[in-house]
């Protein structure tokens, strides 16, 4: 998580943690002010080791609820969240996700979201942007995230889709489309898509996620 935005993450999700329920914070060590400023608004602030499979299982095994929901710390909630995820309550449904839309006025922005709710529901895959929630007995009995470097949304998708097509929220998640403005929006796309055909092709995530991180430092140059 950064520091910049884990208040604003954190006080959106207060009138979720009045009705009752919980939120965990994983932080991978992080040297700013990420748990200083998240202790006062979450009910728990844990430290894992570095890897966004790690943190989510970190945090999956730290809480106490039988619904498990992972949001990123640049991804906001919409406001029904709670009455939308009791209609996946009362499903027969054992996961799901929300639709994504970037928080950027670009009609780029746009264009790019509506490709990925559509490949999602096409393919059944999630990614971590779009928010994915599963019951707590499904994420146990597939022994949760595979502790890989990148490609762990995908590859947890894959094994869930092997029990059931994912419950779509159709109201959106906003994500922060910061990493598309600073990289280049055609740049990261390309990316993005090139990685999941890679994967797609045998590829192991460690390889790819090389590629990923020689690709943001260049981008950031």
């Amino acid at each position: 998580m950064e520091a910049a935005g884990v208040t604003d993450t954190l006080r959106a999700l207060q009138p979720i943690r009045a009705r009752g329920h919980e939120v965990v914070v994983v932080d991978a060590g992080s040297t700013d002010r990420t748990v200083e400023l998240a202790r006062p608004l979450c009910d728990r602030v844990i430290v894992s080791e570095k890897g966004r499979a790690l943190q989510m299982n970190a945090g999956a095994a730290a809480a106490k609820g039988d619904l498990l929901l992972f949001l990123h710390a640049d991804t906001r909630l919409p406001a029904n969240t709670l009455e939308q995820l009791a209609s996946f309550v009362h499903s027969n449904r054992p996961w799901g996700r929300f639709d994504v839309r970037l928080s950027g006025e670009r009609p780029l922005f746009r264009v790019i979201a509506w490709f990925m709710n559509q490949r999602s529901r096409l393919t059944g895959i999630c990614t971590g942007d779009q928010t994915m929630f599963v019951r707590r007995d499904a994420f146990e009995a597939l022994g949760g995230f595979k502790p890989i470097p990148l490609m762990e949304d995908v590859e947890f998708s894959r094994r869930l889709c092997l029990v059931s097509r994912p419950f779509c929220i159709k109201e959106p998640v906003v994500t922060d489309s910061r990493r598309w403005q600073t990289h280049g929006a055609w740049r990261t796309i390309f990316l993005m898509w090139q990685l999941r055909w890679r994967y797609w092709r045998g590829e192991s995530p460690e390889s790819l996620a090389q590629i990923y991180r020689s690709d943001v430092r260049n981008a950031s140059k």
